[in-house]
């Protein structure tokens, strides 16, 4: 009986021994995947703070787009009062030369 008791006494000493290293071992493991999660914490704080950033330069971009689009609808309505106004001034020119040629038809009939 008293054999069995040392036995017993050895095995759960020995599984004691056994559940302190796994204690340790995941003591460790925590210890490891804590660093790693205020690594991950701090990663996502940089990334989230780029992102502010990257919506700044975003927007930045936009407005500068913005000015340029502006600045090219401007050049394109004069553009396009400089065509309507040189198309009027060729149809006056034409009324003119059509108004030139009936001249030189009606001196032509009195001849």
């Amino acid at each position: 009986l008293v054999q069995q008791t040392e036995r017993s006494l050895q095995l759960m000493t020995q599984r004691a021994l056994e559940a302190e290293n796994n204690v340790e071992k995941l003591k460790r493991e925590i210890f490891l995947l804590q660093g790693e999660l205020e690594n991950f914490k701090a990663e996502n704080e940089n990334l989230r703070a780029g992102q502010t950033t990257d919506l700044g330069a975003m927007k930045q971009n936009i407005d500068i787009a913005l000015q340029n689009l502006h600045r090219i609808v401007s050049g394109a309505n004069w553009s396009i009062r400089q065509l309507v106004s040189g198309a009027e001034l060729l149809h006056f020119v034409a009324e003119l030369l059509k108004s030139t040629g009936k001249i030189s038809e009606v001196e032509a009939e009195a001849e």
